[in-house]
């Protein structure tokens, strides 16, 4: 038996409740995963919020797409992207389905071998936002010749994408609230306030121009002011905007008419594993919760401005 949440409803955090179920043996591909953290992420909550439909056919909705933990089981010819699994090894897995859960079954193939210097945590809240980030960076086809402006440089993808950036040579202009900004002049970025004025500032913080923008907050400012400054519409890359499609710009994930990005991001690991556990990327800190407190932990992502990965931890 496992212990793990599950929304019984649709509606807010109130509906998310714990039960025990059943783990499946894994199957042939499968292996299952004892979970030591599940990373929160803002689609989880629009899974039961009843953003993607509300059909009661779809209850009890199982929740998390990520989480690092200890293989217990390996089924028939189970292999990872990285090479034969076995008992005992220490994996991150992604993406999957049920992932808050104390014990979960999933396909082999997404799961990778979870670097011994990253901890359980930062494993657990690495791959989602970054293999966005990485999509978004190689779709911007960012370079050493480019000056690359980045929106929501603080947040998870954004931080990411500037380092990535950064990593590639590229000068790096990132928006930020005034609080956040030293982190991105600690990672090597420029920082510039968003809001009323912002062209301007990127202006004068990039003089010998941008070209190609990243957009990781969806809001008309963010392309208006990209657009505004990058001479091909199709460098400016939104993982949101997906209300401005009809400006030429590239979107990018779950959205209608958005490049899913399905081969880079499943091999995004790749290249963030290794970084994130030699410190060559500095991740957002993470604020850990039990299992048991989802629904406090969701509360906070949608009320508050986490600062951070939110991190579940089953009850060892």
């Amino acid at each position: 038996m496992a212990t793990a949440v599950v929304a019984a409803a649709y509606g807010g955090p109130e509906v998310l409740s714990v039960v025990e179920t059943q783990v499946p043996s894994p199957g042939p591909g499968e292996v299952t995963i004892a979970v030591r953290a599940s990373g929160v992420n803002p689609i989880d909550y629009k899974l039961y919020s009843g953003a993607f439909g509300s059909s009661p056919d779809n209850l009890p909705v199982r929740l998390g797409l990520e989480v690092a933990g200890v293989i217990t089981a390996v089924g028939p010819e189970a292999a990872g992207p990285a090479g034969p699994l076995s008992v005992g090894d220490e994996v991150v897995a992604y993406p999957i389905k049920g992932g808050y859960t104390s014990s979960v079954t999933v396909p082999a193939n997404v799961v990778v071998p979870k670097p011994a210097d990253l901890s359980w945590e930062q494993a657990s809240g690495l791959l989602a936002v970054g293999a966005t980030a990485v999509h978004a960076v190689a779709v911007a086809k960012v370079s050493s010749a480019d000056t690359v402006l980045i929106h929501g440089g603080s947040g998870g993808v954004g931080l990411l994408a500037v380092q990535l950036s950064l990593a590639a040579g590229a000068n790096v202009v990132a928006t930020a609230s005034e609080r956040n900004q030293a982190l991105l002049r600690e990672v090597g970025a420029v920082p510039v306030t968003y809001g009323p004025g912002l062209l301007d500032r990127v202006t004068h913080a990039a003089p010998s121009g941008v070209n190609a923008a990243i957009d990781a907050v969806g809001t008309d400012e963010a392309i208006d002011v990209s657009l505004a400054l990058v001479p091909e519409a199709i460098r400016v890359v939104s993982i949101a905007a997906f209300h401005r499609a009809d400006t030429g710009i590239a979107l990018i994930g779950n959205g209608p008419g958005a490049d899913p990005g399905t081969e880079i991001r499943a091999n995004a690991w790749r290249q963030l594993l290794p970084l994130a556990a030699t410190g060559k990327l500095t991740l957002l800190p993470a604020k850990t919760y039990p299992l048991a407190e989802a629904a406090r932990a969701h509360t906070f992502l949608r009320e508050g401005h986490p600062n951070g990965k939110l991190v579940l931890l089953p009850a060892q």
